[in-house]
C-alpha cells in the first residue's frame, strides 16, 4: 500500500515531531522534580566536579546513587539545602544619640 502525502500533511508532520523532540534539545534549567547528573550540578550551582564529589562522599549534600555509581540530585533538594545554608541577615543596630544639653 502505497500513501501519498501533500506538502502541507508532511510540513503538520514534521511541525509535530520537531514540538515532540524540543524538551530533550532545550537550555532550559531542570524542572524541580527533575533528576540532574553531576554535569548539570555543576552548572546549576556554577562550581566544579570535585567540589561536588567531595561533598557527596562527606554525605553534605543531597544526592542519590544508583546501582552503576552514578550520582543524581533532585532540585528540589538541592534547592532545598540551599535554603539550609543561608546565613540570616542581621540588622545593624540603630546608632543611639544623646545630646547633653550643658
Amino acid at each position: 500500500m502505497k500513501s501519498v502525502f501533500e506538502p502541507e500533511d508532511i510540513q503538520v508532520i514534521v511541525d509535530n515531531i520537531i514540538n515532540k523532540l524540543k524538551p530533550y534539545f532545550s537550555d532550559k534549567p531542570p524542572q524541580p522534580n527533575n533528576l540532574m547528573n553531576t554535569n548539570d550540578l555543576c552548572a546549576y550551582l556554577k562550581v566544579s566536579k570535585q567540589w561536588v564529589y567531595e561533598r557527596t562522599h562527606l554525605k553534605l549534600i543531597p544526592h542519590i546513587k544508583l546501582s552503576n555509581k552514578e550520582l543524581r540530585f533532585r532540585k528540589k533538594d538541592i534547592d532545598a539545602w540551599l535554603e539550609s545554608k543561608k546565613t540570616p541577615v542581621v540588622e545593624q543596630p540603630k546608632m543611639m544619640c544623646f545630646l547633653r544639653v550643658v
